[in-house]
């Protein structure tokens, strides 16, 4: 699948992608680089992401419901709005997510931090 000129593929290198409101619905990703991706509002519904790198990616209200992120490295992104469940959720589910997926993040990061400064 060709989507903005980037091949979508499992362990695509999409470093620095512009992918703002792509439709990357069910779009297999496993392993990909998506690092300093602008994935602002792209529909990842179903997507399997799984291992892939998202390290300071744009995931600024993009649709994530259905989403496999397992091993996905999300250090760095920027998750705010990010819609991980069926638009019938309330806001405070979504917000609850939101928030147990940013202490998430500073978990990775504390974690990364102990084993940098040794």
């Amino acid at each position: 699948m060709i989507v903005n000129g980037y091949e979508i593929k499992p362990g695509a290198n999409l470093q620095g992608a512009y992918l703002v409101g792509a439709d990357l619905r069910g779009a297999d990703l496993r392993g990909a680089n998506l690092v300093g991706a602008n994935l602002r509002g792209a529909d990842l519904r179903g997507a399997d992401l799984r291992g892939a790198d998202l390290l300071d990616a744009n995931l600024l209200d993009a649709y994530l419901w259905g989403a496999d992120l397992e091993g996905a490295y999300l250090e760095g992104a920027n998750v705010k709005g990010t819609i991980l469940e069926n638009k019938e959720e309330s806001q405070d589910d979504k917000d609850l997510k939101i928030q147990q997926l940013e202490e998430e993040l500073k978990k990775y990061k504390d974690t990364l931090k102990a084993l940098l400064d040794g």
